[in-house]
């Protein structure tokens, strides 16, 4: 982990901060291979509520696949951490909601940090078996855990399959026609490696869930493209406080960006308790237990 923490020019380039009003603040971390940019819409949503918020670059993303490779589940949620008591030193109360590994790490914070008061996890993964996953990924994955730490191995890496996790054609036409550069410091490849560590986080939270006795949010969407709603039912039962999952009926993978995005900021705004707003829109939206 050393050095990995120290603030790079892409982590002071890429990572953002809003003051809200509330005294309440949210601390909203990013997918693997991702960057704080894909937080700005739900940043936005929430900022609107009252709430501050934070997206830090996590430790190894950013800049290159190299990077990310020599980095470690454990050294993102340091970059959890600190950014997570940055936030602290001046709100009453602190939140944490993060996409796939984001949300992962906000409960592996969660279960350390009893000051969390809650937390929101966006279309957890444990494994890649949505409907647009190849169905031997599936079932090879978790055997090939024992190598995928291996030098050669971890060096391996996989584009992320079109549709992107995006339902919202506009937005993943400009996905596609930029070959997936649409988010300054986002990678368009998941080298094996990362994958293993996506892994030994979703172990880690198997095994400190229990801890996990905050009030948490999981949202999930029923067609994810790339983690079945299985992950977030399994996710459901190893925590150890009070658990609210609903599932959305009109988005993909990448549900704080895709067209269900302004629901999935609403239901996180009023989940950690901000004061409703008088004609705040939510047409066209849906979303069930």
């Amino acid at each position: 982990m050393s050095g990995l923490l120290t603030p790079t020019a892409a982590a002071r380039a890429l990572s953002f901060r809003l003051k809200g009003s509330l005294g309440k603040a949210v601390l909203l971390l990013h997918g693997m291979t991702g960057a704080p940019g894909e937080m700005k819409f739900l940043a936005k949503r929430l900022h609107r509520r009252g709430f501050s918020v934070a997206a830090p670059l996590l430790a190894g993303h950013g800049t290159d696949e190299k990077a990310l490779l020599a980095s470690d589940w454990r050294d993102w949620l340091g970059s959890a951490r600190e950014a997570f008591a940055a936030l602290q030193a001046d709100h009453d109360e602190v939140y944490v909601a993060g996409i796939c590994v984001g949300g992962a790490l906000g409960l592996a914070l969660a279960a350390e940090e009893p000051a969390v008061a809650g937390a929101a996890v966006y279309s957890m993964t444990y494994r890649y078996d949505g409907w647009n996953m190849r169905r031997w990924y599936s079932a090879v994955t978790p055997l090939a855990k024992p190598f995928a730490g291996l030098p050669l191995l971890r060096r391996i890496s996989f584009v992320e399959p079109y549709p992107f996790g995006l339902k919202d054609e506009r937005l993943r036409e400009g996905m596609a026609a930029t070959q997936g550069a649409v988010i300054p410091g986002a990678l368009d490849r998941v080298p094996l490696g990362a994958m293993h560590e996506m892994h030994r986080l979703a172990d880690h939270i198997d095994r400190v869930g229990r801890d996990v006795t905050q009030p948490a949010l999981i949202l999930h969407a029923r067609d994810d493209d790339m983690s079945h709603p299985r992950n977030a039912e399994r996710l459901g039962k190893v925590l150890g406080g009070p658990v609210d999952l609903r599932l959305l009926d009109d988005c993909y993978h990448m549900i704080h960006v895709d067209k269900q995005r302004d629901l999935v900021g609403d239901i996180t705004a009023d989940f950690f308790g901000a004061p409703p707003r008088a004609g705040e829109a939510r047409a066209g939206a849906s979303a069930d237990a």
